[in-house]
């Protein structure tokens, strides 16, 4: 469906620009945007999420080949420890969770509000 050239009557527009507001400002989504900007600042994190992404990848491509070998388990293994005790990268983890979490009563509050389940009406219109 090409929404390019919908124009919402201005009551909806506005409705819409304040849930999009308030989402915005609503403690999970905030918890987040200031976890994610921690990690993002933070190079030792970020290095070691990119060593752990990478570490995941080879082993995918040796175990399609036939060849992973125990040293990289171990290696996979211990990137996973470091990244479940890297504090910035769990805190966006868990914030990122709580955000996700947080929508499905988003859309039951507005389901309530006008008498339609939103979430199922919201999901035909995706691609």
């Amino acid at each position: 469906m090409d929404t390019s050239n919908l124009i919402l009557p201005p009551a909806l527009l506005e409705a819409t620009e304040n849930l999009a507001l308030t989402l915005l400002a609503s403690e999970p989504v905030v918890a987040y945007h200031r976890a994610k900007a921690h990690l993002e600042s933070d190079l030792e994190a970020r290095d070691l999420l990119e060593r752990f992404s990478t570490a995941q990848r080879d082993l995918r491509q040796r175990q399609g080949n036939g060849g992973v070998m125990q040293a990289d388990m171990d290696r996979l293994r211990t990137l996973q420890n470091a990244v479940k005790s890297n504090r910035v990268i769990m805190d966006y983890a868990e914030t990122q969770q709580a955000a996700i979490a947080y929508l499905p009563e988003v859309n039951q509050e507005i389901s309530q509000l006008i008498g339609v389940d939103f979430a199922s009406l919201a999901g035909a219109a995706s691609c």
